[in-house]
């Protein structure tokens, strides 16, 4: 990892989104390396870092395109996170969801061409724009049929990036990741980050549940093995560029399995069983919700040398620790 950051020395980032689960975590790792980082968030309050970065912390509203004007114009490198991530918040108000995920990627393409600005663009991009795979695992070549209004959303604002790097203004990647989990700030939505949530409920002794049999496959993916992948996506943008990646473990589990390991090994740390239920789906789930979904790295691992190195064993184990220690320092 240390190699791997020495190419962000001296670098002026611009993290969108910055309060947030993905760039929080980013951001912990960034900011041991002589570089100005820009945390862009819409006024929510930041936490002090330290280390040797240095911050600079802007409020604006990425949905109008004077905050990216009014933005320095050196900055080299940009990690797009900003994102309304509900699919049911989108379902409800496809509008809304339009101008927080797809015009904050037009505004930020159509300065850069204005302004003749030309940063490295990485932006997270979510599996399911695939929609329902027929068949696993998941890769590049695999056909998007998006189902939900979310991931249509996506897919335009991956479309916009790409068409740009193809014209030259910008060059970027998009990283398509699959569940992702591990240590870092509560999601604002609801039907994101299950595997944190129950990761919660499970040490305070809280029942977890299970939607029916809970046998539909899911690729979860700790939080390090993620951040490594944005940070190479930098490193190795000439290999990457207008294209996009799916970002897993590569390694297929039953939701089911997922939550059952979650309670195992939370007793394993704590000492307490908690139990885990299965319960009748919802009425209004959506039909995202039944996907099979395990990806294909392949590509990218040939093309950065990324691969991911935790079991989901091993990152719930990481997880559970650093819930544990947070749990206890609060106390």
């Amino acid at each position: 990892m240390n190699q791997l950051l020495s190419s962000f020395i001296d670098k002026k980032i611009l993290v969108t989104g910055a309060s947030g689960y993905l760039a929080t975590n980013l951001i912990a790792v960034l900011k041991d390396v002589n570089c100005v980082i820009i945390r862009l968030s819409r006024g929510d309050s930041l936490v002090p870092i330290h280390g040797k970065a240095d911050i600079l912390d802007v409020t604006g509203d990425i949905c109008t395109k004077k905050t990216f004007e009014e933005l320095p114009e050196d900055v080299e490198i940009i990690f797009h996170f900003a994102a309304q991530t509900s699919v049911y918040v989108a379902e409800s108000n496809p509008r809304v969801d339009l101008e927080a995920n797809v015009l904050p990627m037009l505004n930020l393409l159509e300065v850069c061409q204005q302004k003749h600005w030309r940063p490295i663009v990485i932006f997270s991009g979510t599996a399911t724009e695939v929609g329902m795979p027929e068949d696993l695992p998941v890769s590049e070549s695999s056909a998007d049929k998006p189902v939900t209004i979310y991931d249509i959303h996506k897919l335009f604002a991956e479309s916009y990036l790409k068409q740009y790097c193809r014209q030259g203004i910008i060059q970027g990647t998009i990283l398509r990741l699959a569940n992702v989990y591990g240590p870092g700030p509560e999601s604002s939505s609801a039907d994101r980050s299950v595997i944190n949530m129950m990761v919660r409920k499970a040490l305070s002794g809280e029942e977890l549940t299970i939607y029916g049999k809970g046998d539909f496959l899911r690729d979860y993916i700790y939080i390090e093995d993620v951040i490594s992948a944005f940070l190479r996506a930098v490193v190795y943008i000439e290999q990457l560029n207008c294209q996009h990646f799916v970002i897993g473990s590569a390694c297929g589990h039953t939701i089911a399995e997922a939550i059952n390991l979650i309670a195992d090994r939370s007793a394993l740390k704590t000492g307490k069983h908690v139990l885990v239920r299965h319960i009748q789906p919802p009425f209004g789930l959506s039909v995202i919700e039944s996907r099979n979904f395990v990806a294909d790295t392949q590509r990218f691992a040939q093309a950065t040398g990324w691969q991911a190195h935790y079991s989901l064993e091993e990152g719930l184990d990481k997880t559970l620790e650093a819930l544990l220690e947070h749990i206890n320092t609060e106390l």
